[in-house]
């Protein structure tokens, strides 16, 4: 019971640990190195490098090519290099839905300079008209968003029960507000696409 282990016993119990994944409840098999050298191993990783200048012109020429990755991303649609907004099947789905239809609220912007145009002419009947257009397309794009968001919410139940569909319907809304051809990333349904 006390005795000591023999070579043969202790490297067969260690071929047996290293086999198996370790428990993160287990102990770490390791001794908890000092503080002192801790602290001083942390200082050799934080060390600044020796020229500063060309560690800054590598850190902004690497920024510059994830920055282009990105944009050609967003520009084709590739998933790898989105950013983690528009990451995934789900955020897809939701942009597939709302670019495969025309939205009212797309065309807001174009119709609000119309109408602020026609309220600055200074005749009676055309600014009781911009009035009344301005009270129209509020209520068209408030009518298009509700139906938008109920449909989606209740699509997404449907064929993504098991994922996590927070955030994906105000997403979805953001994107409808947007006019189609400044949309990142860029649509890739055509209108009238089924989903």
């Amino acid at each position: 019971m006390f005795r000591r282990r023999s070579h043969d016993e202790q490297s067969a119990s260690t071929t047996l640990l290293e086999d198996r994944p370790r428990d993160p409840q287990a102990p770490k098999g390791r001794p908890t190195p000092k503080r002192n050298e801790a602290q001083s191993a942390r200082r050799k990783a934080a060390v600044a490098p020796k020229d500063r200048k060309a560690a800054a012109r590598a850190a902004r020429e690497a920024r510059r090519v994830d920055l282009a990755k990105q944009r050609e991303a967003l520009a084709g649609g590739d998933e790898r290099y989105l950013p983690g907004r528009d990451r995934g099947p789900v955020r897809k789905f939701v942009r597939d839905y709302v670019d495969g239809r025309f939205r009212v609220a797309e065309i807001f912007l174009p119709i609000a300079v119309v109408i602020v145009i026609m309220s600055l002419i200074q005749v009676g009947s055309l600014r009781d008209i911009s009035l009344l257009l301005w009270l129209v397309v509020i209520v068209m794009i408030v009518t298009d968003s509700l139906v938008t968001g109920l449909r989606l919410r209740s699509l997404l139940r449907k064929r993504f029960p098991d994922e996590n569909t927070r955030g994906a319907v105000a997403y979805g809304l953001m994107r409808s507000i947007q006019m189609r051809r400044l949309r990142l990333p860029k649509p890739q349904v055509g209108r009238g696409a089924k989903r």
